[in-house]
């Protein structure tokens, strides 16, 4: 049985959102030249991914124009919740607590982050008072 495709962005996908968050609407060329200074990829594979990921959703393209201009269809931040979201539900059993602990037992925080952490911690412990 076929396995349903996901609606996840590969880490290619993922590369070339990033490269569309920094830099904004641009045509597959100016994507495959970003892309190419950090994978072996030739022109027709990123136009190939592009492809690919309009059919996911991922990207929007603006065909009023020539050369095409491809923008993500969804903001970084919006990008990363959903993928955190489906991480919590498959790995973590939907328990957010097991991530967090998780994520601060593998690896050092800085000062820096365990004091922001702190922060948010006080803010959410102030507002169920």
């Amino acid at each position: 049985m076929p396995r349903t495709p996901s609606s996840q962005p590969t880490e290619v996908e993922l590369q070339i959102l990033r490269i569309l968050w920094k830099q904004g609407p641009s045509t597959a060329r100016q994507i495959h030249n970003q892309l190419a200074e950090v994978r072996d990829t030739n022109y027709s594979t990123t136009v190939k991914m592009l492809s690919v990921m309009l059919e996911k959703d991922l990207v929007r393209r603006d065909e009023s124009v020539r050369p095409q201009v491809f923008r993500p269809a969804a903001t970084q931040q919006r990008t990363q919740q959903r993928m955190l979201k489906e991480l919590i539900q498959k790995v973590y059993d939907g328990s957010m607590g097991s991530l967090v602990l998780q994520a601060l037992a593998s690896q050092k925080a800085t000062p820096e982050e365990l004091a922001e952490i702190r922060r948010i911690l006080d803010e959410l412990g102030e507002s169920e008072q």
